[in-house]
């Protein structure tokens, strides 16, 4: 067993997490699970709302009975349930002391409870950043002072963080790791795919993912199926805004009926099979992706990825795929798509490169992160300064 010999219970705490959630804080904090108990150890999940069938394929899930969510939920919905958070703090403290764990991992500021931090003494806690937050959100603030240490889940946050302005020397990188890896599809398969094969798309469904604008921008003379998955979450921005957004997608799906499918959301261990049977995926979040697990996931079974110049994906795909400038919208990516599709020296070279481009991200490796930057962090005072940034950070919602 690395970092130490001795097992350990680590706690993780999100509001909305379920098993098989489209969402990728959740699909984060499941790999990191998965890999604390591949190394031996036992991890505890604290969430809320009514129990789901799939709760049984999480060992040790616990649902809290002090806080009660609609679903989906806003962060309004959030906020106004924590009007009061002593009840909350009160029942999360107890879960924790009787289970005996050793580390708390808020999952969020708000809806992970980090601003709260409600561990017992003497608990180590981990702060994941999934967004970097502004300086005018005081539950941001917060999180930052309270935790043993802050673990953006990405190279890029935590490049984020600091061009914001945020004092990161004390921030520890906990990559995202995939959950599920299934084999490449490379060869004689990936050429037939690559001649005929469909656009094959999963996205949670949100209008900063792009998905009407690309369905809109397909040109005129396109004839290769193009498949999109669409993922409703148990959370939204603003009520009936997952509604919206699959109205305007099968508005613009009705016409081009011959070319696109739209098809229900799939399971965590189904999407890389899926994928893998893709000539290509196309990324067309039009607000910067922190991570993006579908594109790891594709590019863990050979697909390339082509996508806007900006946030992860760039640092994901690397030669797997394609950029192209944001500015030039969602016409910019099928043009792309084609390129590299009428390129078999080409297509087959990014089909290559991509399994080796998140080689890395595995459940046992972030988990060893995960227990380096708890291990390794000093000790906080007492009384601990809020921090504010040099300059303002961005705003971001769940």
């Amino acid at each position: 067993m690395l970092n130490g010999d001795r097992s350990r219970t680590i706690a993780f705490c999100l509001l909305s997490y379920r098993p098989d959630h489209p969402a990728g804080v959740e699909r984060s904090l499941a790999a990191l699970m998965k890999g604390l108990r591949q190394l031996g150890h036992t991890t505890l999940m604290v969430t809320a709302g009514p129990p789901q069938a799939a709760d049984a394929d999480e060992p040790d899930l616990v649902r809290l009975t002090s806080l009660r969510l609609p679903r989906p939920a806003t962060n309004d919905d959030v906020r106004n349930a924590l009007a009061d958070p002593a009840p909350v703090v009160a029942e999360v403290s107890t879960v924790l002391a009787e289970r005996g764990v050793d580390i708390a991992c808020w999952g969020d500021t708000l809806w992970g409870l980090g601003y709260l931090n409600a561990a017992p003494p003497k608990v180590r806690t981990a702060l994941m950043v999934h967004k970097i937050r502004s300086a005018g959100d005081e539950r941001w603030l917060q999180a930052l002072a309270r935790a043993t240490v802050v673990c953006p889940a990405s190279t890029y946050l935590a490049q984020e963080g600091a061009r914001a302005g945020w004092d990161t020397g004390g921030w520890r990188t906990v990559p995202n790791a995939l959950e599920t890896m299934s084999p490449a599809v490379l060869g004689a398969e990936r050429e037939l795919l690559r001649g005929e094969g469909p656009i094959r798309i999963v996205s949670r469904v949100e209008p900063a993912k792009g998905l009407t604008e690309l369905i809109e921008a397909i040109p005129p003379g396109w004839n290769r199926p193009i498949e999109l998955v669409l993922a409703e979450a148990d959370f939204e921005f603003w009520p009936g805004m997952q509604t919206d957004v699959i109205d305007a997608c099968r508005a613009a799906a009705a016409r081009r009926p011959d070319l696109v499918t739209i098809r229900p959301a799939l399971g965590w261990q189904q999407v890389p099979p899926y994928l893998a049977g893709a000539a290509a995926t196309v990324i067309s979040s039009t607000e910067p992706e922190t991570f993006c697990f579908t594109a790891a996931e594709a590019l863990s079974v050979g697909t390339p990825v082509v996508g806007f110049d900006h946030g992860n994906v760039p640092l994901l795909t690397g030669a797997a795929g394609r950029v192209v400038p944001l500015h030039e919208g969602a016409d910019a990516l099928w043009a792309a798509v084609k390129t590299l599709l009428d390129d078999p020296t080409a297509y087959h070279a990014a089909a290559a490169a991509a399994p080796r481009r998140v080689a890395a991200y595995t459940p046992a490796a972030a988990a060893n992160a995960l227990l380096a930057a708890i291990d390794n962090a000093p000790p906080r005072p007492d009384h601990i300064a809020v921090p504010r940034p040099a300059v303002p950070g961005s705003s971001a919602s769940h």
